[in-house]
């Protein structure tokens, strides 16, 4: 059996990196004769997310095990065995939810910092091979409002954070790939 690696697909909205990210597990799962697992972190909250939702799993197909993981990512990625190739998308939805959910969401680098640890160590020590989707939200506009610039650095660091820890690392524009780094 292969040894366990990460892959991190940043982009950024509609971009074309959950496509790139699903073709990679299934070629990984192939070449191991392992089993799709898809961790999602969306949470339908709305009847449009969750329209959304229903519509990415239909793309995906059969064949895929779907674990919805909005908030114990850490938790969900250590349960994965070898026998999995893991896909989590994404990753600023993660840090979405975890940002929401703080008492004061402006201090987030220091409230967060202890849950990225653990998400880092989690990875770092994962028995399965993972591909991880994040957005690069750093490319646009500086956000209007205190907790999108909050929002937007915290992504930042986690997505520079995940890249030093990563194997590979693509960005996806317009639905190429181009590889930043590959070991």
């Amino acid at each position: 059996m292969q040894e366990p690696d990460i892959t991190l697909v940043l982009g950024g909205a509609r971009s074309g990196k959950s496509r790139l990210a699903e073709r990679l597990t299934s070629e990984a799962a192939a070449a191991r004769a392992a089993r799709r697992v898809y961790i999602a972190t969306a949470q339908a909250l709305d009847a449009e997310m969750a329209a959304r939702i229903d519509r990415h799993q239909a793309e995906r197909g059969p064949g895929w095990a779907t674990r919805e993981v909005p908030f114990a990512l850490a938790d969900a990625i250590r349960a994965a065995g070898p026998e999995e190739v893991v896909l989590v998308d994404c990753l600023t939805l993660w840090l979405s939810n975890r940002l929401c959910a703080l008492p004061d969401p402006l201090a987030a680098d220091v409230l967060l910092e202890p849950e990225v640890e653990d998400l880092l160590d989690a990875i770092s020590q994962a028995r399965t091979s993972l591909i991880l989707v994040s957005n690069e939200v750093g490319l646009g506009l500086v956000p209007e409002t205190p907790l999108g610039r909050a929002f937007r650095d915290c992504a930042g660091r986690l997505n520079q954070r995940m890249a030093s820890i990563a194997h590979r690392v693509a960005f996806v524009a317009a639905g190429l790939p181009l590889w930043l780094k590959r070991c």
